[in-house]
């Protein structure tokens, strides 16, 4: 059965839902909205395979004037990136007292070989790819292992490679961090992101 996951922003206002199958991989389609750093819809749809790295990543943001695309696919001979936009979202966030995005997707798609997973900004859906295909829940407690994701930055789309550690720290807990950062994030049996402090928190039906 499909599932139905929902989550408020805790860092600004904004929300995410998503409805997804996970019976074999995972295809997912979802919608996350904020008002940081101007306010904007994101549209997404995701493909992972079986064996939880991802296949393919739609993504479509818009706002007032403006909105973009990015299609990221993963192939045997690595990552295709297609990119659309219309208007001019660099000047509505210069408007509005921030730098710029620059372009949406990457000029450079070989930078993305050794990512296997995606990592949507802002989204608490894309931090369970790496937790599942990594298997981190059968794993010893402490157990720090890296991966590289492609980011995909919101509103602008641009795509770049990071690195990121993820550590289980017992039952439903998991340790996120890149560069300088770290969180402690709370996650339910699947892999799901229950909270993630400073950025969401998950929102069951009552």
């Amino acid at each position: 059965m499909p599932k139905s996951l929902f989550w408020a922003r805790t860092d600004t206002a904004g929300s995410e839902h998503v409805v997804l199958d996970d019976g074999q991989g995972l295809t997912a389609h979802g919608v996350a909205l904020a008002v940081d750093p101007i306010p904007y819809t994101c549209r997404y749809r995701l493909t992972v395979g079986p064996d939880w790295s991802t296949n393919r990543l739609e993504v479509e943001s818009e706002g007032a004037g403006w909105s973009r695309s990015v299609r990221l696919e993963r192939g045997r001979d690595g990552w295709r990136v297609r990119t659309g936009e219309e208007g001019d979202l660099d000047a509505a966030l210069s408007a509005a007292g921030h730098p710029p995005a620059g372009l949406p997707g990457t000029d450079d798609p070989g930078r993305l070989a050794e990512a296997l997973d995606v990592d949507l900004g802002g989204s608490p859906l894309t931090n369970t790819l790496p937790i599942r295909r990594i298997g981190l829940g059968r794993l010893p407690a402490d157990l720090a292992t890296a991966v590289t994701v492609a980011w995909v930055l919101l509103p602008g789309l641009a795509v770049v490679p990071a690195e990121q550690v993820y550590t289980s720290l017992g039952p439903g807990r998991v340790r996120y961090s890149s560069d300088t950062f770290a969180a402690d994030l709370e996650v339910d049996p699947d892999g799901y992101v229950v909270r993630y402090p400073g950025l969401a928190e998950r929102v069951d039906p009552r």
